[in-house]
C-alpha cells in the first residue's frame, strides 16, 4: 500500500508545477509577485537566507538555498528592504503593478571589519525562524579562528559550538547530542560526504577558501533531507565571481592552497577552481632513517565549478570534488579518497514556484596493499557508491506560506572488501566479501506559515524508504548469532522493504521584537550504518545496510528554547532544551570481529538509547571584541540485549559538561588577535579494575561496558593576523598568520594502555599516549 502512494506522489510531485502553471483552471486573483536573486556586488555570489521585507505591509521572507525569494506585495508603491548577515542593508522603492522580477546586488560591509567578524545570525528572521539547533557560519569565521597546523577548518570550529564534540582530539569526526560520527549526513553540494578527513581524521576536506555557506542543522532536520538521526551538514560551494577574475591562497609549514575565480567569456558563466595540496613528503628524503626516506604521506585535493546563466529564469551548476591521501612505507602502502560530481538546473517556473533539479554521484574508495616481494604480499580495495537524483520545489501561494516539496532515489553500491595476493607463490585466499545493492528514496512535504504577527510555524512530513536489492546473499541468524541459513538473489531482485513515515513539527512565538520561545518535535530514520573500532572515523570504517536482520535505527527528538537579543543586537543568547529518544540502536558485542567479516550482522547486538540535556550559547559584538561561549550538559545512555548484562551503560560519546570560548580582538586596522578555550568531560571507556592469577598467567576483570572515564580534556588555542599595509588602487593584499594549537602543551590523553611492570611483578601500570603538545604554525594568505 505505501510502495503504491509512493509512486501516485511521485508521479504528482513531476506533474504539479506543470499543472500549477497550465490553464485548466482560471487564475484566482493575487496581487502582484515581486521576485528575484540576491546577490554579493563585488563578486556576484547568491545570498542564501538574506532577507527582503516590505515596509508597508511589514511582511517578509527569506531567499532560499540558490538565493531567490518571492514575495506577494500591495499594488501600488512598495518599499523593501534587503538585508543579509555581513552586508549593508539596502531599501529600494517600487511602483508595483504587475508580477516583477527585481535581483539586487548587496554591497558588503568593510572588508578589514569582515576578517575578524565572528558572529552568527543576529536577524529578526532567525529570532522567528521555526527551526531549532540549527547554528550557521561563514568562511570569514571560520578564518579567524587558532587553526591546528596552520589548516582553517569549518568542522573545527562547528566543534566549538554547543551540542557538538569531537569524536576524538584532533579528529574532524565529530558527534552530535551523544550521537555517532556515522548518524551524520554530510553533505558538500548536496552530494554526500561519507569520509570527511585527511591525514586519518586530523584535517577535513573541505577547503575553506572554495567555501560559501555552511549551514549545521542539530537534529530538527528539514524535511528535504533524511537518512540520518543526529545532524545535517549542509556545505555550499562558491559559484565563482562574476564580475571579475581573483585568485586566493596561502603557503603554510604543512600544505599551500590555490583558488582561482572569475568569469567566462561573459557575467553568465563562471568558473572556479581550488586546489590543495600538504608537501611533508618533500622533506622526508632529508631524513638520515633510509626507511623513511622512501616514504610518502600527503594529501590533495581539488574542487571545481561551472555556472552558466540561460535567463533570468534558467540556470545550471555543475560542481565536483576529488581528494586523496597516500600513505607508504617499507612495504606497506595505504590510500583512500573521495569523489564527488553535483549537476543542478535551478528554473523559475512562474514568480511563485521555483524547481531545483540534481543529480549527483558519489565515490569513497580505500586501498592497502603490501609489496615486499614474498608470498605475503596482498591487496584490499573497498568502495561506496551512489548516485542521486533528486527535484525539490519552493511554492510561494501568499505572504504568510512558504511551501517546499519533492521527492529524491539514491542507488548505494558498496563493497566491503576484496582481497587477494599478488605475488606468484601467494599464501592468501582471495576474498570477496559481497556487494551489499539497495535503494533510499524520499518524499517530503514542509511548509512554514505565518499564523499571527507571533506565532509562526512550521509542519511538514516525509515518507522514506529503503529497498535491499540483488545481486546479493541473506544469511540468517539463530538466538545465539550463528548462522543457520543462506539465501542468494539475483541481480535485480527485491528481497527487503522498509518504508517510514517522518512527522517534521516546529513553532515560534515572538514575546516581542527581541525574544523568541521555540519547540519543535521530530522524527528520523537511519538505513546506512558504520561499523568502527575506533571513536573516530579512520578509513577503514565499514559501511553497511539495513536489511531484514539490521532494522533501521529511529529517532524521536523533542526541543524547547528561549533566544534573545541584547544591547541593539550587539549580543545574543540561546538556551535551548532536548530530549531524543532512540530506538534499534546498533552496538558491537564484545571483541567484535568488524574487518573482513561476511558475517559482520552475527556481530551486532540491538537495543535502544537516549539523549538528553542543555545547550547555551551567546554570541557578542562589541567594537574591537566579539566571539561567542557556549556550553553544554548532556547524558547518553544505551541498553542493548547482549551488552553489559543487559543494563543500561554510557553511550562512548557521552561528554557531561563540555565548553568552548572563542575570542577574537581587533587591536588595529592590521593586526588581530583570536584565541580559543575548550574544556568538556573525559570519554567513558572501559579499564580493568582488577586481577586473578590463572594457570600462572595474569588475566584482567574489566569494568562494566564504559564504566570508566578518560581524563577531562582541555586546551587553549591562539593566533595573531598581521595584514599588509593597503595602499590605494593594490590588487594584491597578503596577511601572515601566526597560531598556536595547545597553547599551554596540556598533554592530553589519546589513548590509555595497560601493561604489566617489569620492574614490579603482579603490578600493572597505566600508560598514556597523546598527540600534541604545542603546535605552532605559520601560513602566508593573499588574495588578488
Amino acid at each position: 500500500m505505501i510502495k503504491r502512494i509512493y509512486l501516485l506522489s511521485l508521479v504528482l510531485t513531476w506533474s504539479l508545477p506543470f499543472y500549477l502553471l497550465g490553464e485548466t483552471l482560471p487564475e484566482p486573483k493575487h496581487p502582484p509577485i515581486v521576485n528575484g536573486y540576491v546577490k554579493d556586488s563585488q563578486t556576484g555570489e547568491i545570498l542564501i537566507g538574506a532577507t527582503v521585507y516590505v515596509s508597508e505591509t511589514q511582511t517578509g521572507t527569506a531567499t532560499n538555498l540558490y538565493g531567490f525569494y518571492s514575495l506577494p506585495v500591495e499594488a501600488g508603491e512598495a518599499t523593501l528592504s534587503f538585508k543579509s548577515l555581513g552586508y549593508k542593508q539596502q531599501q529600494v522603492k517600487l511602483s508595483v503593478t504587475d508580477d516583477l522580477t527585481y535581483n539586487i546586488l548587496l554591497e558588503p560591509e568593510s572588508a578589514q571589519l569582515n576578517e575578524v567578524r565572528v558572529v552568527a545570525n543576529q536577524t529578526q528572521v532567525q529570532l522567528d525562524n521555526p527551526i531549532m539547533g540549527v547554528q550557521k557560519i561563514q568562511a570569514k569565521t571560520i578564518k579567524s579562528v587558532p587553526a591546528l597546523m596552520g589548516e582553517v577548518d569549518p568542522i573545527k570550529v562547528l566543534q566549538l559550538l554547543p551540542g557538538i564534540q569531537a569524536a576524538s582530539e584532533g579528529s574532524t569526526g565529530f558527534s552530535v547530542r551523544g550521537g555517532n560520527p556515522d548518524q551524520n549526513l554530510i553533505l558538500l553540494d548536496e552530494a554526500i560526504v561519507y569520509n570527511a578527513g585527511h591525514m586519518m581524521g586530523f584535517f577535513s576536506v573541505f577547503n575553506n577558501d572554495a567555501i560559501k555557506d555552511v549551514n549545521i542543522y542539530k537534529g530538527d532536520i528539514p524535511a528535504r533531507s533524511g537518512g540520518r538521526l543526529s545532524s545535517l551538514l549542509d556545505i555550499r560551494m562558491k559559484d565563482g565571481n562574476s564580475q571579475r577574475f581573483t585568485g586566493s591562497g596561502g603557503i603554510g609549514i604543512l600544505s599551500s592552497r590555490l583558488t582561482l575565480e572569475g568569469p567566462l567569456g561573459s557575467d553568465k558563466t563562471t568558473f572556479l577552481l581550488s586546489g590543495r595540496r600538504t608537501y611533508a613528503d618533500l622533506f622526508l628524503p632529508l631524513s638520515s632513517d633510509e626507511s623513511v626516506q622512501d616514504s610518502k604521506l600527503y594529501f590533495y585535493d581539488v574542487n571545481a565549478k561551472i555556472s552558466h546563466t540561460f535567463s533570468d529564469k534558467d540556470r545550471l551548476f555543475v560542481s565536483g570534488y576529488m581528494g586523496r591521501d597516500m600513505f607508504s612505507g617499507g612495504d606497506m602502502a595505504m590510500s583512500f579518497g573521495n569523489q564527488t560530481l553535483t549537476m543542478r538546473w535551478n528554473h523559475i517556473f512562474s514568480p511563485r514556484l521555483f524547481g531545483n533539479v540534481t543529480a549527483m554521484t558519489t565515490n569513497y574508495d580505500y586501498q592497502l596493499s603490501a609489496e615486499s616481494g614474498s608470498s605475503d604480499d596482498f591487496k584490499w580495495i573497498s568502495n561506496l557508491r551512489d548516485y542521486n537524483l533528486k527535484m525539490d520545489f519552493n511554492y510561494y501561494p501568499n505572504t504568510k506560506n512558504a511551501i517546499s516539496f519533492g521527492l529524491q532515489t539514491i542507488y548505494h553500491n558498496i563493497l566491503p572488501a576484496h582481497v587477494k595476493g599478488t605475488s606468484d607463490n601467494t599464501v592468501f585466499n582471495e576474498l570477496k566479501l559481497p556487494r551489499n545493492r539497495a535503494l533510499e528514496h524520499g518524499l517530503y512535504a514542509e511548509n512554514t506559515q505565518k499564523v499571527t504577527d507571533q506565532l509562526t510555524l512550521r509542519y511538514g512530513i516525509r515518507l522514506s524508504g529503503f529497498q535491499n536489492i540483488g545481486k546479493g546473499v541473506l544469511y540468517g541468524y539463530d538466538q545465539n548469532y550463528e548462522v543457520n541459513d543462506t539465501t542468494r538473489y539475483g541481480a535485480g531482485d527485491v528481497f527487503n522493504t522498509y518504508w517510514n513515515w517522518e512527522p517534521r513539527l516546529g513553532a515560534t512565538y515572538m514575546i516581542n521584537p527581541i525574544t523568541s520561545v521555540k519547540a519543535s518535535y521530530s522524527r528520523s530514520y537511519q538505513y546506512l550504518h558504520m561499523a568502527s573500532n575506533s571513536r573516530s572515523t579512520t578509513p577503514l570504517d565499514v559501511w553497511f545496510t539495513s536489511s531484514p536482520n539490521v532494522k533501521p535505527q529511529k529517532a524521536d527528538q523533542y526541543s524547547v528554547g528561549i533566544f534573545r537579543h541584547l544591547n541593539n543586537e550587539k549580543m545574543d543568547f540561546g538556551v535551548e532544551g532536548f530530549y531524543k529518544n532512540m530506538k534499534n540502536t546498533i552496538d558491537f558485542k564484545d571483541y567484535a570481529e568488524l574487518l573482513l567479516n561476511e558475517y559482520l550482522e552475527g556481530e551486532l547486538r540491538f537495543g535502544k538509547s537516549y539523549a538528553y540535556g542543555m545547550e547555551f550559547i551567546s554570541h557578542f559584538n562589541f567594537s574591537r571584541w566579539n566571539g561567542w561561549v557556549s556550553y553544554t550538559l548532556s547524558q547518553t545512555k544505551r541498553k542493548i540485549e547482549g551488552i553489559n548484562n543487559n543494563n543500561w551503560y554510557l553511550s562512548p560519546y557521552d561528554h557531561t559538561h563540555d565548553c568552548s570560548l572563542v575570542l577574537s580582538f581587533k587591536a588595529s586596522e592590521r593586526v588581530s588577535i583570536s584565541g580559543n578555550w575548550v574544556y568538556y568531560t573525559g570519554a567513558p571507556v572501559t579499564f580493568p579494575v582488577g586481577r586473578f592469577e590463572s594457570g600462572g598467567n595474569i588475566v584482567p576483570i574489566y569494568s562494566d561496558r564504559n564504566a570508566e572515564r578518560m581524563p577531562d580534556y582541555h586546551r587553549l588555542d591562539l593566533a595573531v593576523t598581521i595584514r599588509n599595509r593597503a595602499k590605494p588602487g593594490q590588487r594584491w593584499h597578503g596577511e601572515w598568520n601566526f597560531s598556536l594549537y595547545n597553547a599551554y602543551g596540556q598533554k592530553n590523553a589519546w589513548s590509555i594502555s595497560f601493561v604489566e611492570d617489569e620492574d614490579e611483578a603482579y603490578r600493572t601500570k597505566a600508560i598514556k599516549t597523546y598527540l600534541f603538545t604545542f603546535v605552532p604554525s605559520v601560513t602566508y594568505n593573499f588574495k588578488f
